[in-house]
């Protein structure tokens, strides 16, 4: 983020929207369907949380500790499940009465695969689209995927190139952004956490990686001379 412009203008909104812009292009969220969002009470949790909402579409989130479930359900989340205290996919299935999620939000990736795959429903879409949790796996996957007929899809932005950014930026100003005005029912908002100068980098990181951030950490870039 540039110094140029207010934190909580296009630029950041775009900053915070665009993946999950990207992602629902992937799976394609209907009305009814129920979404389980990892880590949602992170940057791209929030904002998926909220997107889902306005789909029409049914919350469902994992979180470290209960204020990150709080503001997850704050935003939206009809149900929050903390995976260090609980098998997140018993309770998954026990909120949708056995049948599992439509689609999951997964930026874990590998040591949640049987987890995943355990509360996916039939004919699901499991969209891995981070690996935090690193990208091996070690078992039967595919024999599990294809008994539920599930689709794994993949979704990353870096490496798109740039005319496929840049209708991803008009698609979603021109079908978002009335959102987020303070006016509009329902209203979106981006969730900042911190907003960090680039000289104070290492403090950012740390705050990710020790999972304190509730929301996105953002990295303030000098003005350009």
């Amino acid at each position: 983020v540039s110094s140029a412009g207010p934190h909580r203008g296009l630029q950041l909104l775009l900053l915070l929207f665009i993946p999950l812009a990207q992602i629902s292009e992937v799976c394609k969220v209907q009305s009814g369907q129920t979404v389980l969002i990892h880590a949602g009470a992170s940057g791209v949790g929030s904002a998926a949380i909220q997107l889902t909402r306005l789909a029409k579409a049914i919350p469902i989130v994992t979180a470290g500790t209960q204020e990150k479930l709080q503001l997850a359900a704050k935003l939206g989340a009809v149900a929050g499940f903390n995976y260090k205290e609980e098998d997140f996919s018993e309770r998954v299935l026990e909120f949708t009465n056995g049948s599992g999620v439509d689609i999951i939000l997964d930026c874990i990736g590998g040591s949640y695969w049987e987890k995943n795959l355990n509360c996916l429903s039939t004919d699901g879409q499991w969209i891995v689209y981070g690996l935090l949790g690193g990208g091996e796996v070690h078992g039967d996957l595919l024999t599990r995927l294809r008994s539920k007929r599930g689709s794994l899809l993949t979704s990353l932005l870096r490496s798109r190139e740039k005319e496929y950014k840049e209708k991803l930026v008009k698609a979603f100003t021109e079908r978002m952004l009335p959102y987020f005005s303070q006016d509009r029912s329902p209203h979106v908002q981006p969730v900042i956490d911190s907003v960090y100068p680039l000289h104070r980098i290492v403090e950012a990181h740390r705050t990710m990686e020790e999972n304190k951030n509730l929301g996105k950490v953002i990295i303030e870039m000098p003005p350009s001379s």
